[in-house]
């Protein structure tokens, strides 16, 4: 198993995620073991059963699969749970920790058939890599080239039958090759606050705390419609009522402990606010690039696009257009600006 690194990739990890590596064990013990136990994305939990199913019957392993969407959706959840139900085990990497065509080779040589090959960030392998996986999706061969020039000669060597799983977060990067070689493709979209109440009481009770329905549907609320910041933002309200409220989460307990974090009613954080009024203020209410956007905030734009944009323009906050990305009257009314004056002045 590869080993990743952590860079902007960690910054953009703890900007979604607030937790710590102590807290990494609890988060992983969060998550469902089973299809049966998935809550939401209900169409792609009955066609994965279909296919698991199948696959069984046939005493075959699966095809390749793709999931797409924003982070936290549960993309790694169902590999591992695809994992399980298939009784194979999984061997998981990412993208940008696959740096040379040997490194991706090291780990199919060594896979048994039906084993899952998990890929994260699949969309940022290196093109020399990614020319390693046309064979070895779609024959289970790899190609070796041995010496240079006119002495060059190739080898193949057979890989045994298994499924590539990969998680993508940008489907427009990749390139048409790879993602015609994906038998399976399913798109993951945010959750309603019912999936993601439903999930935050299933947490509340593998952790071990007290949370009333109310408290729960608050906490949802301001979840951006995201289970793994669901769970993040119950461990921080957990700590509040353990320390204010006799460890007990209600309504009220969560809004406090919520808005001490500066989590408002509609899950967004400082750096959402801050997003939106550099445009106000910055850029006049837009349109404006996202590289101009990156500079100003000082923040790659990779975690402008992955993190930060996707619940903005799922709540109508920000449009883009071919000019780039500009905030709606919505976003003008939520952040009490009034938009009528010249100088943009709060309301």
């Amino acid at each position: 198993m590869i080993k990743k690194e952590y860079n902007k990739d960690e910054k953009k990890h703890y900007l979604l995620n607030g937790d710590s590596p102590s807290e990494k064990k609890e988060t992983l013990s969060l998550r469902p073991l089973t299809l049966d136990e998935y809550i939401g994305q209900e169409r792609v939990v009955k066609t994965l059963k279909i296919a698991i199913d199948a696959a069984l019957k046939r005493k075959e392993p699966l095809e390749h699969i793709l999931f797409n969407g924003p982070p936290g959706l549960g993309k790694t959840t169902l590999a591992h749970i695809i994992a399980n139900e298939m009784g194979t085990k999984i061997i998981t990497s990412s993208g940008p920790a696959l740096e040379k065509g040997g490194d991706l080779i090291g780990l199919l040589t060594h896979m048994e058939r039906g084993d899952i090959f998990f890929i994260d960030e699949i969309h940022r392998i290196p093109k020399i890599v990614e020319e390693f996986l046309y064979p070895a999706m779609e024959d289970f061969a790899v190609d070796f080239i041995f010496d240079k020039g006119v002495h060059a000669r190739t080898h193949r060597y057979r890989l045994e039958q298994f499924t590539l799983i990969g998680a993508t977060t940008r489907a427009g990067l990749l390139s048409s090759p790879l993602r015609e070689r994906f038998g399976i493709t399913r798109d993951l979209d945010f959750y309603d606050e019912k999936d993601l109440s439903r999930i935050i009481k299933r947490s509340a009770r593998i952790i071990n705390v007290s949370i009333d329905n109310e408290g729960a549907d608050e906490i949802a609320k301001r979840a951006r419609g995201t289970p793994r910041v669901a769970n993040r933002l119950l461990k921080r309200v957990r700590d509040y009522a353990q320390v204010k409220a006799d460890g007990i989460i209600t309504k009220d307990v969560a809004i406090d402990a919520l808005t001490l974090e500066g989590i408002d009613e509609l899950g967004l954080g400082d750096i959402d606010r801050r997003f939106l009024k550099t445009i106000i203020f910055n850029y006049k209410g837009g349109p404006v690039g996202i590289e101009a956007l990156s500079a100003t905030l000082q923040l790659e734009s990779d975690v402008l696009i992955e993190v930060i944009e996707p619940y903005l323009l799922k709540t109508g906050f920000i449009i883009r257009t071919s000019q780039g990305r500009k905030v709606t009257d919505k976003a003008f009314k939520h952040l009490k600006i009034d938009k009528t004056k010249g100088d943009l002045t709060l309301f």
